[in-house]
């Protein structure tokens, strides 16, 4: 797959991730994908394999009441690097979640095999999931 056909897919991602379809979500993950949440908060790590990177997005829809919402700002594919650069919008607690940020998505055969999630202030993210 080439650069065009990457951002067609990561474009794919977030439109069920925000639609909550999971089932088309899982489709675009390998099986042995990771994800790597920066921070050090409860959600922060490596997700390693299909289903725990599905159950960390789960997590984020009932940690929000289903308010967690990844708005795409601009998408910039490579060969195997597509970057997602997203307006992150949730609430929680009587709290609001709104800030920037950065997905590098690894895209081998035409599968997502690895993802970072980068925020704006890692600080404020660990703080909204606390």
């Amino acid at each position: 797959m080439g650069a065009a056909e990457n951002v067609e897919l990561v474009r794919r991602g977030f439109e069920a991730f925000n639609a909550g379809d999971m089932a088309s979500l899982s489709e675009l993950f390998a099986e042995d994908a990771a994800w790597h949440v920066a921070g050090s908060g409860v959600l922060s790590g490596t997700k390693q394999g299909r289903g725990a990177i599905l159950a960390y997005f789960g997590e984020l829809g009932a940690r929000t009441q289903g308010s967690f919402q990844a708005t795409v700002q601009d998408l910039v594919g490579g060969e195997d690097h597509t970057v997602a650069i997203q307006q992150t919008h949730a609430q929680a607690n009587g709290k609001t979640l709104d800030m920037a940020a950065v997905i590098t998505f690894v895209v081998r055969d035409g599968k997502v095999t690895e993802g970072r999630e980068f925020f704006e202030d890692t600080g404020k993210a660990d703080d909204f999931w606390a």
